[in-house]
């Protein structure tokens, strides 16, 4: 599944772009995020580099609907169906 991988690291620029038109908060959320895995199904998001999610506020809501915009723009850009971990 590493060639799925590279295929969404190599559009993740229109990715992103796709889920700035959708949502700007959702963009900034995932601006940040690097690409640590996938196996087939699962995106795996690493944030160990940014501190924005460290702290004690509750996000859930929002998270969920940002995940969605962020999906959806991964299967129009790649046509890959993906579900999104956070590490």
């Amino acid at each position: 599944m590493t060639s799925h991988l590279n295929e969404i690291r190599s559009r993740w620029n229109d990715v992103l772009d796709l889920v700035e038109k959708s949502d700007r908060v959702a963009w900034l959320a995932f601006f940040d995020a690097r690409l640590a895995a996938f196996d087939g199904e699962v995106l795996t998001l690493d944030f160990s580099d940014s501190r924005k999610f460290g702290s004690a506020h509750e996000y859930s809501e929002s998270r969920e609907r940002h995940k969605k915009i962020l999906i959806d723009a991964i299967r129009l850009v790649t046509q890959l169906d993906v579900k999104i971990l956070e590490i």
